[in-house]
């Protein structure tokens, strides 16, 4: 399912125009990045959790040569799964 996909999902279940639903979405992805940026967390109760972790700076090997390069360290969005999408999934 793609982003326009979503948005007819949303629109259909919601009963409201594609418009409508289109901001919607675009309101969730802008509060969830925000929060992000902010390094908090965003608790979806039964959906799971966005939050921000740190990965440490490590070598690591250009593909094409095989010379070994220095990767720094980064904050990077995770995502883990709350029980219920676990168990809806399974």
């Amino acid at each position: 399912m793609n982003k326009t996909e979503l948005i007819e999902h949303i629109a259909k279940q919601a009963d409201i125009s594609k418009a409508a639903a289109s901001r919607a979405l675009e309101a969730l992805i802008g509060g969830v990045t925000t929060t992000l940026k902010k390094n908090g967390s965003v608790s979806l109760v039964g959906f799971g959790t966005f939050a921000v972790t740190k990965r440490a700076a490590r070598t690591g090997r250009n593909p094409r040569t095989g010379v070994a390069i220095k990767i720094k360290a980064s904050r990077v969005p995770k995502f883990r799964p709350g029980k219920a999408l676990k168990d809806a999934v399974n």
